[in-house]
Formats: C-alpha cells, structure tokens, sequence
C-alpha cells in the first residue's frame, strides 16, 4: 500500500471523473491520499472531498502564488478549517521565487501567518519552496523549534538545500520529477542521500506526470494511481527495493499525519 501526500484533487481537470480517479488509485493500491489546499477556496473544496471518499484526508492554506489572498480575516477562516477532523495539514504555504506570481514581500507575509497559525494549532506543515532557499531556510529557522512535524513537499533543490531541511529536522517529499531524464537528473543522484525514514512520495497530480510511464496517458494528466512509478524511480535511483520503499514512504507518512493504519 502506498500513500500520496499531496495531490490536487480540486484541480478543474478532476470536475467531471473523481470518483473514477480514486477507484483507480485504490486498485492502483493508493490506499490513502492527502488533498492539498492552497487556497481559501480549495482548501474549503478539499475538506469537503474528504468527508466523501474514507481514503482522502486534507491540508488547509495558501499557496504563494496566491499570497495577496492572505490576510487575518483569511486566516481565521483557514484555521476553522483546520478543525475538521481530516484536515491534516498547514499549507500549502511558503516561497516561490522561481515565477514570482506575488512579490516576495506579500509572500514572505503569507508564510509568517501560516507558521504561527501551525504553532497554535500544532499541526503539521506542508510546504513549498522554488528558487527561495536563503529565505525560505532563515524564516523556516526562525520558527522551527516551535512547530511539530515539517515536510518540503516536491523538492527540487541542490545538495546543500537538501542538508539544510535535514538539519532542520524537515521530511522531503518526492514527486515525478525523479521521472524527468532532463529536469530530475540532479534529484536522481540526491534520492540515495535522503535517509528511509526522512522520505515521502506524493504525484501533485495533475501536474508532474512521471515521463517514464509507458504508455503515456493521452489528456497528459496526473492521477494517484501514478504514484506507484514515482516509487518504481526511487528504488531504481537508491539500489532499494520497490517494497521496501513502500513500506518506509507510508509509515513516513502515517507518523507524519498522524494518519489510522491502512485498511
């Protein structure tokens, strides 16, 4: 049984065919998947998911490309949110300096709000960083001793950015980017230095299909039952085997959400 730490699900392209796509992740052996969040409104959309299927839980927050939404009477809502019962994450929060959709200022604001709203409420965090590390590391730093459990969800940074998370006591979530001959050369070589019990997988579907499928799915799209190719890389790129990365990537991830044992 795998787990998906982060996957869209409110995303537009999933409207018209959910309920398929989570019968397929369960015969695909997806036996749980965390919804992300990175609006109010999908946020919203994403808790409402998981009182529909048993296998889907949620995080809650703002992604920075949409950090001019932040403010206090925003973040309230967000945190009333966070009380449902499977919503088991801050975030998606952090900094993307790599598009630059909102000015750092505005996004490094955001952030702020979300790692005091996640030492109040002491959950999780589920975060995004681009381009950002300096800053990104310094805030995270700052806040770090006073915040539960961290992941850096779809890391694609150097070496160095990799030992600072680690060093911050931080879990690394992996996506198909370990799939992409030309972008995910530099993670392929990292994956191995990741220790078993530092590492999650998670699709981010519909973005970031693994390039290695064969065939390719004609719409392009991402789904949770690719989750199992993402996994499939790893073993490939760290010598392990497929179930041994398996069975770590999921109780990673069930210490992490504090998640029930798969059924």
């Amino acid at each position: 049984m795998l787990i998906d730490i982060g996957a869209n699900l409110t995303h537009e392209s999933f409207q018209s065919d959910i309920k398929s796509v989570i019968l397929r992740a369960k015969e695909s052996y997806i036996n749980q998947i965390i919804v992300t969040g990175s609006s109010l409104n999908n946020s919203s959309e994403a808790e409402k998911l998981t009182k529909e299927f048993d296998s889907l839980y949620s995080t809650a927050g703002i992604h920075p490309h949409h950090a001019e939404e932040t403010n206090n009477q925003i973040m309230e809502k967000i945190e009333e949110i966070t009380r449902f019962p499977k919503v088991v994450a801050i975030g998606e929060t952090g900094l993307d300096f790599y598009r630059n959709f909102t000015p750092a200022d505005v996004q490094i604001s955001s952030f702020e709000k979300h790692l005091e709203l996640a030492e109040k409420s002491e959950l999780p965090m589920f975060l995004h960083e681009r381009d950002a590390h300096k800053k990104f590391e310094e805030i995270l730093s700052s806040h770090r001793s006073q915040l539960g459990n961290v992941v850096v969800h779809c890391f694609t940074g150097d070496r160095k950015a990799l030992f600072k998370y680690l060093d911050l006591d931080c879990f690394i979530g992996i996506t198909g980017w370990i799939c992409d001959e030309r972008r995910g050369e530099n993670l392929q070589k990292l994956v191995k230095e990741i220790p078993k019990n530092r590492l999650m997988i998670e699709t981010d579907a519909p973005y970031l299909m693994p390039r290695t499928l064969s065939p390719r799915p004609k719409n392009r799209r991402c789904e949770p039952m690719h989750l199992n190719e993402i996994c499939h890389q790893i073993a490939l790129h760290t010598g392990k085997s497929f179930n041994y990365w398996a069975k770590n990537t999921s109780d990673n991830a069930r210490l992490f959400f504090a998640l029930p044992e798969n059924k």
